[in-house]
């Protein structure tokens, strides 16, 4: 059977801020822009996942998307809806939530 690749994607909602707090607000708003408002700042997420296997013969499936979205929604998404990126997220602790951050801690989980 061919290898081939799948993906899922699914969307959150999130408020953030970014900013280094070493900085002072003028330095952060020149880095960070809006994103850096000591008020937060809210992003609507898209967020693909993506497996890649052999087809399965029997099902015709490298894995069901079904079962792929219940994965990501149990295990991100619950996490990170409507919720504050930088307080309520327990695995981005310490880290500044920018986009790729947000990425390298879902890939970590």
């Amino acid at each position: 059977m061919p290898r081939v690749q799948i993906t899922r994607r699914v969307h959150f909602s999130a408020a953030h801020r970014l900013f280094r707090a070493e900085w002072s607000d003028e330095q952060n708003q020149a880095v960070f822009g809006d994103c850096s408002n000591p008020n937060w700042h809210g992003h609507n997420y898209e967020l693909d996942v993506s497996v890649s296997g052999l087809v399965d013969p029997e099902t015709g499936f490298v894995m069901d998307l079904a079962i792929l979205r219940d994965l990501v929604g149990d295990r991100v998404i619950a996490d990170v809806d409507h919720k504050n990126l930088n307080l309520e997220v327990s695995w981005m602790n310490g880290m500044i939530p920018s986009t790729e951050n947000v990425v390298v801690a879902i890939w970590n989980r």
